[in-house]
């Protein structure tokens, strides 16, 4: 054989070799990346929320009586003390032809009886008339002896009898002109008559959120007719499980998100109440929860779109640091047989184990405090082929 054909045979069976070997040779392992940086840190309870008035003004018919339909609408403006409807008297409950004819009848009967009153203070007048000059007369024959003082003594008695029929009768009148005017007011109500009515007025200048009557009805004393308030003055709702509302304290800074505008809103943490209640989840566990009020801090510019009973999202601040050393929160997790967290950082294009502090997490970040350094490139979400010492090929998320 050829020196030649030889070598050529040499060289092939080595370019074969080294073909195999690089096809056989472990490859870096393909991971993805992020670089530990410095910033600001947060916790924060997220949960979802709605608003409410902070004040609610129901109002309620203060007599029993009948409600013409209201002019007002949802969503109109009205003003402190302004008229909101007028509450007139109820219909009589019979309003039949009989009824009607015998309220008439009535009437005409107490006029008659206020007429023949004073017509028995008429008489009563000539009576005492008469009874005067019957005693003047006695008097005058007495002096001459010609009549026996009994006879004074009565006229006298008849003189004050019909002065007292003469009050008699027009106490008599006084009745008759009330019975007659009584009857009269009947007769008017039956007709749908009568005056006057209540005014029922606005306790404050808002917005008419509900109309518990929208057309003309006969309400009972202390039926709900309108319900007011300013949706200029809006708190946030939250219910929060008990054992987050302990983090979430009064003054904690909140943001509102989803509320449906642009960018997020401010708030901050006012109050949180002090009694819970059990409510089932959606999962049919039940949970203790409490609600925590929110007041908006934001310009009421940014949110006058919003009203009563609308859905938000809170996040509710209970820690934050400034400048301090963050990673993505799946750069870390649990050492195997030892307590404490690790993370794989690449050095020299090889994944190396490194045992970590972390002092907090959220859903995004981990607060790592030892172990790293700023600027230290980790492998997010290692899988179980990542390993110490093992060749990664980074790539950026």
């Amino acid at each position: 054989m050829q020196r030649k054909t030889v070598l050529g045979l040499g060289a092939a069976a080595l370019a074969l070799a080294g073909l195999l070997a690089w096809a056989f040779a472990p490859r870096p392992l393909p991971v993805e990346v992020a670089t530990a940086t410095l910033g600001r840190f947060e916790t924060t309870i997220d949960e979802d929320a709605r608003t409410r008035l902070v004040d609610r003004y129901v109002v309620h018919a203060p007599l029993a009586g009948r409600l013409p339909r209201l002019a007002l609408r949802e969503g109109d403006a009205v003003e402190a003390n302004a008229v909101l409807g007028t509450l007139l008297p109820a219909f009589s409950p019979l309003l039949d032809e009989r009824t009607l004819r015998e309220l008439q009848a009535r009437v005409g009967a107490a006029e008659a009886g206020a007429q023949r009153a004073a017509t028995r203070i008429e008489a009563a007048k000539v009576a005492i008339e008469q009874a005067k000059n019957e005693l003047r007369r006695s008097e005058q024959l007495a002096q001459q002896g010609f009549v026996a003082p009994t006879k004074i003594d009565a006229d006298r008695l008849a003189a004050q009898a019909a002065q007292k029929e003469l009050d008699t009768a027009a106490d008599g009148l006084h009745v008759a002109r009330h019975e007659a005017e009584q009857a009269r007011a009947a007769l008017g109500a039956a007709r749908g008559g009568g005056a006057g009515g209540f005014a029922l007025r606005s306790p404050v200048a808002g917005r008419v959120l509900k109309l518990h009557q929208t057309s003309e009805t006969v309400v009972a004393l202390g039926a709900p007719l309108v319900e007011l308030g300013d949706t200029g003055k809006l708190e946030i709702v939250a219910e929060l499980l008990t054992t987050d509302a302990l983090a979430a304290r009064p003054g904690s800074a909140v943001r509102i998100e989803r509320w449906g505008g642009p960018g997020a809103l401010q708030g901050r943490v006012r109050r949180v109440e002090p009694a819970a209640f059990t409510k089932v989840s959606a999962l049919g566990v039940e949970e203790q929860r409490v609600n925590v009020l929110i007041d908006l801090t934001s310009p009421a510019a940014e949110w006058a779109a919003l009203g009563d009973g609308f859905r938000v999202a809170v996040r509710i601040v209970t820690r934050s640091e400034d400048q301090v050393l963050r990673v993505p929160v799946s750069a870390v997790f649990p050492r195997v047989g030892g307590d404490g967290f690790a993370a794989y950082v690449v050095e020299d294009g090889r994944a190396r184990l490194r045992p970590v502090t972390v002092a907090a997490r959220n859903g995004q970040d981990a607060w790592v405090t030892e172990g790293l350094a700023a600027g230290a490139v980790l492998v997010v979400y290692p899988g179980a082929a990542v390993a110490d010492g093992v060749r990664v090929a980074p790539r950026k998320v």
